[in-house]
């Protein structure tokens, strides 16, 4: 049962965050179509609650608006994927797949966001070319992120100034 109830949050946050909830999106058809799934999955069973969840606590740390686009396209591509091996040939399948396809779409910088980090981790620091590089690129990398922080500090300064705490 906690299972079924995360499935369906993590599908709401999703298009509440991203402002896909309007007129041609139907919540309670969309609901009862996963409930359909969750009947396909056998999801009530006991041993889904194990562990806990595998979506909804990740989703706590990524606060931004940004970030969580991040991580709401890995994890819409991941339910995509899980759907591709179930039976597209039910209505409900369909429906969802369809919902998380324009989902994705919506998405899409943090799919790329997502393989930029992914290009990151395989970058072999050991080569001394790619060194070679990463050292010419140090000073713009550091003013970047000075700049990030600079900004954010700005901010801050800014609300504190018409914040009346």
């Amino acid at each position: 049962m906690a299972f079924q109830t995360y499935s369906f949050f993590v599908l709401f946050v999703i298009m509440i965050s991203f402002g896909c909830v309007e007129n041609r999106l139907n919540l309670l058809q969309l609901q009862n179509d996963i409930d359909k799934l969750k009947a396909d999955f056998n999801s009530s069973h006991s041993d889904v609650a194990d562990g806990g969840p595998i979506f909804t606590d990740r989703l706590s740390s990524w606060t931004e608006r940004n970030e969580k686009r991040i991580i709401l396209s890995q994890i819409i591509s991941m339910y995509l994927k899980m759907l591709e091996n179930t039976d597209r040939s039910k209505a409900h399948v369909r429906n969802i797949a369809e919902e998380l396809h324009t989902l994705k779409d919506s998405l899409s910088d943090g799919s790329k966001k997502i393989e930029d980090l992914k290009d990151l981790t395989k970058l072999q620091m050991s080569d001394l070319k790619v060194q070679r590089k990463a050292v010419n690129e140090l000073f713009s990398v550091l003013q970047k992120l000075g700049d990030t922080s600079s900004s954010h500090k700005r901010k801050r300064s800014q609300f504190q100034r018409l914040c009346k705490c």
